[in-house]
């Protein structure tokens, strides 16, 4: 099964919209996963999703029906949800994949996200279906596709996702905020390096992490996340074909994305693979 992979935000903390910023984007991660007959998966729900949605009500031939995989539930991962445009409307269907955090359940940390105090819509007066199925790293269908999840090195329950069309076709995983050096206290075992690569073994895509320089992260390490330089060694242990550098940093414009994937770009080819290093940008779409 061929699908497309669209990039509707790349940014990681907080929003950084400006003219510094423009080509890469400011948005926070969202990226759509669409397969034939409309087929969507959308991984994480920044705020990229708020223009997601309102493509998705714009093109609308029938219902809306989406299912959304959050990899964690940090605010920059789920604070376009509730300006995601379907939601308002009767006889669509969302459904929100995502673990819990310590004992607070998914849906109680969605709850608190639209308590009145916060946010004039509650969770309960959305007109579209609203289904959440919280899940454990392991194996399980979301539409389409057979999907993977892996618990990630970020503070709190982070989960990596590998989705494999089920009736055939290139793999792609979503892994951001990952801290693959050493720095912080996580609860994986010591054989996580070696099972990261093989739950990445020959995917076509891999969207990873690659927030920091290599001098950026001796400051931040323990943060939960990665440089590029790890990211482009990951892609070549695990057989990754195409890389694509995501979750920027706040302070990054575009011209320090510029350098970061030359530099990138240079250490693969010195390795001589993965094959392709791309840089995350708002509207950049590829197809597997």
């Amino acid at each position: 099964m061929a699908y497309t992979v669209t990039f509707w935000g790349t940014r990681g903390s907080i929003p950084t919209p400006g003219a510094h910023t423009a080509r890469y984007g400011g948005n926070t991660p969202c990226v759509a996963v669409e397969g034939p007959g409309g087929q969507l998966v959308i991984l994480d729900a920044g705020t990229g999703i708020r223009a997601l949605g309102l493509q998705l009500v714009e093109r609308q031939n029938g219902a809306v029906n989406a299912e959304i995989l959050l990899s964690h539930a940090h605010w920059d991962h789920i604070q376009g949800l509730p300006h995601f445009k379907p939601f308002f409307s009767p006889g669509n269907a969302v459904r929100i994949w995502g673990s819990r955090q310590g004992t607070t359940s998914l849906e109680a940390i969605l709850r608190q996200q639209m308590d009145p105090a916060v946010f004039p819509i509650p969770l309960d007066a959305l007109s579209a279906k609203l289904t959440v199925q919280q899940v454990d790293p392991g194996e399980f269908t979301v539409g389409a596709f057979r999907v993977r999840a892996m618990r990630l090195r970020h503070p709190g329950t982070t989960l990596g996702y590998r989705l494999t069309p089920a009736a055939g076709g290139a793999s792609m995983a979503y892994v951001t905020d990952n801290e693959l050096g050493p720095g912080g206290h996580y609860d994986t075992p010591a054989t996580w390096r070696k099972d990261l690569v093989a739950f990445l073994a020959n995917v076509e895509l891999l969207i990873h992490d690659a927030m920091y320089t290599p001098q950026e992260l001796e400051q931040h390490r323990g943060w939960g996340h990665s440089t590029f330089e790890e990211a482009v060694t990951l892609a070549a242990e695990a057989g990754v074909r195409r890389l694509v550098l995501f979750h920027h940093e706040p302070e990054h414009g575009d011209a320090e994305v510029d350098g970061l994937l030359t530099a990138a770009r240079r250490a693969a080819k010195a390795r001589g693979t993965p094959a392709e290093v791309l840089a995350a940008r708002e509207g950049m779409t590829l197809t597997l």
